[in-house]
């Protein structure tokens, strides 16, 4: 099983990211999936949460109307379209699979909101 994150890096405030997580080593349509984030010295905290199908979505309030998530089953990836970027959005971005209470989680990928 492996989730792998990229498309972060340094971006100015107010600029966009779109993030990708690539899926492999289970059946990625089964599962739900989410993108957290965690700050420096922060708890971890949820962003967005896709359905399997992609037919339902849930946003951190903080998040809605600037962050989409969206999935591609056939390519096996979950996205994070990221725009009107904060200061504080700065943080590394996980990817997390979830099915009947069983979770895989990526790595992350760090996103830097600066000037």
């Amino acid at each position: 099983v492996q989730l792998v994150e990229s498309g972060g890096g340094l971006v100015q405030p107010g600029g966009s990211l779109r993030l990708s997580c690539v899926a492999s080593g289970f059946t990625f349509s089964r599962f739900g999936m989410s993108w957290y984030r965690q700050a420096p010295g922060k708890e971890r905290e949820l962003v967005a949460s896709i359905s399997s199908a992609g037919d339902s979505t849930n946003y951190a309030d903080s998040m809605k109307g600037r962050f989409t998530i969206s999935r591609d089953n056939a390519k096996n990836t979950v996205y994070l379209q990221m725009n009107s970027l904060k200061p504080e959005d700065t943080a590394v971005y996980c990817c997390k699979a979830n099915w009947y209470g069983m979770d895989y989680w990526g790595k992350g990928t760090l996103v830097t909101v600066s000037v």
